[in-house]
């Protein structure tokens, strides 16, 4: 998941929100005793797998690593049935998108997605191996996706195993760039899922340290970069500092008068976060410096109304004869799940009911996450964060709560065959 840093905000505000989501006096409903038997079975299968994926080191730029996960994943959905296609991600470490599609004798399009990239250096491993204690199974990207990666494979082999076939085309993709923005894979994601009815996508759940729930994720940031290029005049700074345009100043000032601009534009939040000139000796007066800021978006349209408040903003000038510029990139598209996907999470939430359990709603993330993606046309209908419930991504002794593992399995196998009837 690329990094969603107000979500444990998100998930400890008073649960009445997230409450109010769920269905109101509904009966509760028999679990489906053979799914329920199976996803306990395949249980300490989903484990080995884990442990097995872990141990491939995989960050976003371990090009070896990435496609060592390719080649296992290649092996498992070929086993299920899956016919497989590699293609070459666009751009950042030159690893593969895994794709695998089976055709099936109903009418829903499903896609599943997943990333096998993980956020952590070359050589984690040593410092933070595979273990298990107690409920927690350790290591890196274990829930961050290498859990939502098990939760697919041990769902779909349930399914697929007694018979199921209720869908048109199914569609799994792993990608290999998630942590950084999936610039190398967004767009086949994208293309990908305009083909689907539904795409559900699998980053983690929430652990019982963050939420006393499970949770399914309606709403993600939309993640962008603005950039501020400031050009002056060069000058001796110790003889002539005054024939110069300081570009650092105009900088300064620059951030300093857009700093709290998002304050004002709901949905919209801004943080000027690095700041440099060119490569400039410490005793010339800067012509030219920039700053890069962190965007993100929880409502349609905040960017245009961020972009224009910018523009305006940055006429205003501290030094003479200085040009600013100002550039406003996206670098993940905003992902509402709207109507159909709520209606398709409270869905997830009877089934869950079902086996004793509850999941929280969560209207808003603030990371990004390749939903975004699924999302973006509004073809598709989509949910997010139907991976294994754990804590800790992006950070030491990221873990899964083993006792996810099953409430899972079971909702996925649950919701794929109501998706195939309906």
């Amino acid at each position: 998941m690329h990094r969603p840093r107000s979500i444990s905000v998100a998930l400890r505000r008073p649960l009445a929100l997230a409450c109010s989501l769920l269905l109101a006096g509904a009966a509760l409903a028999a679990p489906d005793a053979a799914l329920l038997a199976a996803a306990e079975k395949a249980q300490p299968g989903v484990i080995e797998n884990l442990k097995e994926m872990v141990l491939i080191e995989s960050g976003s730029k371990q090009k070896d690593g990435l496609l060592k996960m390719a080649d296992l994943l290649d092996k498992r959905l070929q086993a299920l049935g899956f016919k497989t296609e590699r293609r070459q991600a666009t751009a950042g470490a030159g690893a593969d998108n895994l794709i695998g599609t089976l055709q099936g004798t109903g009418k829903r399009n499903i896609m599943l997605l997943a990333h096998m990239d993980t956020v952590y250096q070359p050589g984690i491993l040593a410092k933070e191996p595979f273990r298990i204690d107690g409920n927690r199974i350790y290591g890196p990207g274990i829930a961050d996706d290498k859990g939502g990666i098990a939760v697919i494979l041990g769902g779909l082999q349930i399914l697929l195993n007694a018979g199921w076939r209720d869908f048109g085309t199914l569609t799994v993709m792993f990608n290999p760039d998630e942590e950084v923005g999936s610039q190398g894979s967004g767009e086949l994601i994208a293309q990908l899922a305009d083909k689907h009815d539904v795409a559900l996508s699998f980053e983690p759940s929430a652990g019982t340290a963050v939420s006393p729930n499970h949770v399914l994720v309606l709403g993600a940031s939309g993640i962008l970069e603005a950039r501020l290029e400031v050009t002056g005049r060069a000058a001796h700074a110790g003889n002539s500092p005054k024939d110069g345009r300081n570009a650092l100043y105009e900088l300064a000032h620059q951030i300093l008068q857009t700093r709290d601009i998002a304050e004002g534009i709901p949905g919209a939040q801004l943080s000027w976060t690095t700041a440099q000139t060119a490569g400039n000796p410490f005793n010339q007066i800067p012509a030219k410096a920039e700053a890069v800021g962190d965007v993100r978006i929880n409502r349609a349209g905040a960017d245009q109304k961020l972009d224009a408040a910018l523009r305006d903003k940055i006429k205003a000038r501290l030094i003479p004869d200085t040009q600013v510029s100002l550039k406003l990139e996206t670098n993940r598209p905003i992902f509402l799940a709207g109507e159909r996907g709520l209606a398709l999470a409270k869905q997830a939430q009877g089934i869950y009911q079902e086996i004793g359990r509850q999941i929280t709603l969560v209207p808003m993330v603030g990371g990004g996450t390749d939903a975004a993606y699924l999302a973006r046309s509004g073809k598709a209908t989509v949910v997010e964060a139907l991976g294994l419930a754990g804590w800790g991504y992006h950070a030491k002794d990221e873990y899964i709560e083993a006792d996810s593992i099953v409430p899972r399995l079971y909702l996925l196998t649950r919701l794929l065959t109501d998706i195939g009837k309906s």
